[in-house]
């Protein structure tokens, strides 16, 4: 079991605890903050608290976060693509379409269930639904991830995404000519206060995000381009590309109505690099994008 503890600043005064919460951790939903307030164990000031409670600046938030639940998380054989591998870490590219871990109406066909079916020996620190799991890439997004098969492992790399001290690249390809060469994108990332599914550009309950991009090539109406993120929150290339005018092809939560033959956003995390845990030497990878995006971009070129 472990402890959560925060302070509720100036700017969430007025809000929910519920909303502040679901706000301040992403990965928590309201219901399920909702049903922990239930079981008492969020406590506001040294005191258990009522969801509809509205918070004040400088009110104390401690919750003892329980175990997960055991469910039955059953491995899978799949052909997956390792690109790497150790006593340590996994690296493996994930193909488009497949979720990383199980989660309410996703239970089999996941990344984890075919990680279990090849290695016993994931790290614990993510719980039974997420073994071994240090990062996400979304449903549609294809590409590089890198695993941890044990707890020193996994808290080494946990550490290196919260320093910044690991490379992660993108190819995208997002609709309108991008005028500039290249470019950073610093604007913070929080919920949509209208749609609880998407993130957006805010500064309510909102943390810091940055990504660089540089122009690869320009087609007609749309621009190739190379995506590296400084930070990693939620969406993050989605919701930025789509701020600054040029959403990804095919997004459907961020993009205008589908105009390619593509589904899902044409996006792929092709280079990954972090320092060993155990070795401390530099590694990187790196995996090409997929057919669908190549195919993409030829006929962007035979349009242009």
């Amino acid at each position: 079991m472990s402890k959560f503890e925060y302070t509720v600043t100036t700017e969430q005064e007025g809000n929910r605890i519920d909303k502040v919460l679901s706000d301040v951790q992403n990965e928590w939903s309201r219901s399920q903050i909702q049903n922990w307030i239930k079981d008492k164990i969020v406590l506001l000031n040294d005191k258990p608290v009522k969801s509809n409670y509205k918070c004040v600046s400088g009110d104390t938030v401690e919750i003892e976060i329980p175990e997960p639940q055991e469910l039955d998380v059953v491995p899978e054989e799949m052909n997956l693509d390792i690109v790497y591998e150790d006593s340590d870490v996994l690296v493996v590219n994930k193909p488009r379409g497949m979720v990383v871990h199980p989660a309410p109406g996703h239970y089999s066909g996941t990344l984890v269930n075919g990680l279990m079916a090849h290695c016993t020996d994931l790290s614990g620190i993510n719980g039974v639904l997420r073994p071994g799991i240090v990062h996400r890439i979304d449903k549609d997004t294809s590409g590089l991830l890198m695993v941890a098969k044990n707890d020193m492992a996994h808290e080494s790399l946990v550490s290196q995404l919260k320093d910044k001290t690991t490379t992660r690249i993108y190819k995208a390809i997002v609709h309108g000519v991008m005028p500039h060469d290249q470019g950073t994108i610093d604007a913070p990332i929080g919920r949509d206060k209208n749609d609880r599914q998407k993130m957006t550009v805010t500064d309510d309950n909102s943390r810091n995000a940055v990504t660089h991009f540089n122009v690869i090539k320009r087609f007609t109406n749309y621009t190739f381009v190379e995506c590296q993120l400084e930070t990693g929150r939620t969406h993050q290339i989605r919701v930025h590309m789509k701020y600054i005018g040029f959403p990804l092809a095919g997004d459907p939560k961020y993009g205008p109505s589908k105009t390619l033959p593509i589904e899902g956003q044409a996006l792929h995390a092709q280079t990954l690099g972090f320092t060993h845990p155990r070795t401390g030497e530099y590694m990187e990878f790196e995996r090409e994008i997929p057919s669908e995006m190549s195919e993409l971009l030829d006929l962007l070129e035979k349009r242009s």
